[in-house]
């Protein structure tokens, strides 16, 4: 972004921003305080798309909020990291898995595995966020949320396998 601030005699000062997708926002604050914001999508254009006039304090809010004062956007390393460590995986459920023909709370998959199920394919229906009380039949799919350590676990439960993280 490129910024441009000029004076305005008797006026006070003109501060052009042009974005990046040629967009272009001028702000004019007045010796008074008053502040007056202009946008244009073109910034070749000689008249605004948009404008408005704002006094000290929303002037100081607004900056406020564009800095971040009441929401932080997530760094977007720290998601990629999530993403690495958090799977969502599809897992059948074998007839011969300890946890066939259960409730969904009795098999205690989250206890046995760390894996949350968040829903359920059965046949042609799907269950999202599944209540304790659904029974698991062999041949659901259950949509499973965890680390891969957990999810390897599910799989290992779901197929009948004895071992359990």
């Amino acid at each position: 972004m490129k910024c441009h601030i000029s004076q305005l005699p008797g006026i006070g000062s003109k501060i052009t921003l042009r974005t990046g997708e040629e967009g272009m926002v001028v702000i004019i604050v007045h010796h008074s305080g008053k502040r007056e914001l202009y946008f244009f999508e073109d910034a070749s254009s000689d008249e605004a798309d948009f404008a408005m006039d704002l006094t000290a304090d929303e002037t100081r809010e607004l900056g406020a909020q564009l800095l971040g004062a009441t929401y932080q956007p997530v760094d977007t390393d720290q998601l990629k990291l999530f993403r690495k460590q958090i799977i969502v995986d599809y897992i059948e459920l074998s007839e011969s898995s300890e946890i066939a023909n259960k409730t969904l709370g009795e098999a205690a998959v989250r206890s046995k595995t760390g894996v949350t199920v968040i829903g359920i394919i059965q046949g042609d229906e799907t269950i999202a966020i599944p209540e304790p009380d659904t029974i698991l039949h062999p041949g659901d799919v259950l949509m499973s949320i965890g680390k891969k350590v957990q999810i390897d676990a599910m799989i290992d439960l779901c197929a009948g396998k004895d071992e359990q993280t």
